[in-house]
């Protein structure tokens, strides 16, 4: 036993369990958890200007390393801006830890100055949450909310009142965080023959594959030669699936492209493994569908499923492949892959830049800027375009990696992820594919780039508008409205602020500005003014959206903005 403060037991408790950033915004509540990280050497206090863009950066961290990272919030308002990078972090399913500091424990239900619920308000986005209120709770709800973080891939939340923090009492050496269980999951042998009877008896099989494919390339390979059939990827497994992949077909949904949706809609046989696709419209109405993943609750919450099996891809992959009979009739695969390639090739066509064509194709900024990245570059997409663009643009190799919101959706999750992923990997070139809306919503956090000289590189895909809230608008046969953004010059913000800051307003200085910016040695933004009007459509369009445009359409030349209709058509139909 040693006598120790309650906040020195968390922070040595945290650095047991692997903790070597907290990322946070410091506040008096804090102050007992932040001066113990001062007085230490092997853990570091990482401040940022707002405390979303911390849980952000915390959860890219996390999903790189696969390590437990903590981040950290004041009482009242402090920890109240941590919920939404940590819902996008629970999301996700990446281990954080959040400490939450509270009012102090006498105020408590008096209406206090800053006081709110933590236990209630983080409930929804946790695995573990609970409050200190003795010191001597403090070893086993922190090693609890530890062990519940890393064992169920999530968030735990310690709300700790500040002045509990700074008492003083007994406590046990802290133990280290075990590694996390690795167990063999995979169904039963049962379940295993019942599975191989049925992709024995399929003609043409597809895969769709999820971040639950993560570690498990090489079994997906084998089952995808031994079975003749295409894969395709959601947008959380396109970088463990999509690198060195003969048989890739791409995307489907609202991110992808028609070769996916072909492949899905063409096979009488769907094996889903390790995804939660949530797109029902983009599913086969008559294919046998298998859907395997580790989490059981999960399966048939997308669409009807004809057998669901609880087991990890790589487990259940080996399990079943001895069973397998290697088809060798590849016309399924053949077709699908034929597709791709046509597919692939009209998408490479529209990221066209050609000199004194303004304003700029968004697709080519993405290309060039896939060109041009390091082979181990880690990118970080702003939801809505730029995650369009990098679906269809970035080429995954096995050794980039692709952070966004892909779960939860959040506006402004590039910057805050990219900070995370450059500490974590400061050798690495990290690069964002931003919206100009997503930029500005935490622009403040430009300053902790500077602050903390993290040389990650910014590309603003600057229209001017919300673009994808547009785009739904269009679809919908509504006009848009509310999706204006009156944006600054970039590139002299970032100069302003102490970046190196760069604006392309011409298809010919796109090339060369993305150099500059990649072989810069601090951090620095490129302001890419690009059009407006650039239509992402999914690979299939329904009855509705075609009304929908058609309406669109017929609004905006009765309202008087014909001009929007002209630009539209001159953007995407004449290039």
């Amino acid at each position: 036993m040693a006598r120790s403060k309650v906040a020195e037991l968390v922070v040595e408790t945290l650095v047991a369990a692997g903790v070597r950033r907290v990322y946070g915004l410091a506040g008096d509540s804090l102050n007992g958890i932040t001066d113990a990280i001062r007085k230490r050497k092997d853990i570091t206090w990482v401040h940022v200007r707002h405390e979303e863009a911390a849980a952000f950066a915390a959860g890219a961290e996390a999903h790189l390393t696969g390590e437990l990272i903590a981040c950290a919030g004041s009482c009242g308002p402090g920890n109240l801006h941590l919920i939404n990078g940590l819902y996008d972090c629970h999301r996700s399913r990446v281990p954080v830890v959040a400490i939450a500091a509270q009012i102090p424990s006498r105020e408590v239900g008096s209406g206090y100055f800053q006081e709110t619920r933590p236990e209630a308000l983080f409930r929804e986005c946790s695995h573990y949450c609970e409050t200190v209120a003795h010191p001597e709770q403090m070893p086993r709800v922190l090693d609890i909310a530890v062990r519940t973080a890393i064992e169920r891939r999530g968030v735990s939340v310690v709300v700790l009142p500040g002045d509990v923090a700074t008492q003083t009492a007994e406590f046990p050496t802290p133990r280290v965080a075990p590694r996390r269980a690795a167990p063999v999951v995979r169904p039963s042998d049962v379940e295993v023959a019942e599975l191989a009877g049925l992709l024995n008896a399929a003609r043409k099989v597809t895969i769709l594959g999820g971040a639950g494919c993560a570690g498990a390339h090489a079994d997906l390979m084998a089952l995808a030669e031994r079975l003749k059939a295409p894969i395709v990827h959601a947008m959380r497994g396109k970088e463990f699936i999509e690198p060195d992949n003969p048989f890739d077909v791409g995307m489907t949904g609202l991110l992808g492209f028609s070769s996916g949706y072909r492949a899905m809609m063409a096979c009488d046989t769907l094996l889903m493994l390790g995804t939660d696709f949530p797109y029902t419209q983009f599913f086969p109405d008559k294919a046998t569908i298998i859907q395997v993943d580790l989490r059981g609750e999960q399966i048939g919450r997308r669409t009807r499923v004809d057998l669901g099996l609880v087991g990890d891809v790589g487990d259940t992959i080996r399990a079943v492949l001895p069973s397998l009979s290697e088809k060798d009739d590849r016309s399924h695969l053949d077709d699908a892959i034929r597709h791709y390639e046509e597919a692939r090739q009209g998408l490479d066509d529209l990221a066209d830049g050609k000199p004194g064509r303004k304003p700029i194709h968004p697709q080519y900024v993405a290309r060039v800027l896939d060109e041009s990245a390091a082979a181990d570059a880690v990118f970080a997409c702003d939801v809505g375009t730029p995650t369009i663009w990098a679906a269809r643009y970035l080429r995954m190799n096995g050794k980039r990696r692709l952070l966004g919101s892909f779960a939860h959706g959040s506006m402004a999750n590039a910057l805050p992820q990219a900070i995370g992923a450059q500490l974590a990997y400061p050798g690495r070139q990290v690069v964002t594919l931003s919206g100009d809306g997503g930029l500005a919503m935490l622009l403040g956090d430009l300053l902790s780039l500077r602050q903390l000289n993290a040389p990650v590189k910014l590309v603003v895909f600057n229209n001017g508008s919300l673009g994808f809230v547009e785009l739904e608008m269009k679809a919908a046969g509504i006009l848009d409205f509310a999706t204006d953004l009156t944006n600054p010059n970039f590139a002299k913000l970032a100069e302003a602020v102490g970046l190196l800051g760069l604006r392309a307003e011409d298809p010919e200085d796109v090339r060369p500005m993305i150099g500059q910016l990649l072989a810069h040695p601090g951090p620095a933004l490129l302001d890419v003014v690009v059009n407006r009007q650039e239509l992402a459509m999914p690979p299939t369009i329904d009855v509705a959206q075609a009304a929908g445009f058609s309406l669109y359409m017929i609004k905006a030349v009765l309202n008087g903005r014909g001009d929007e209709v002209l630009d539209l058509a001159r953007t995407n139909l004449f290039r």
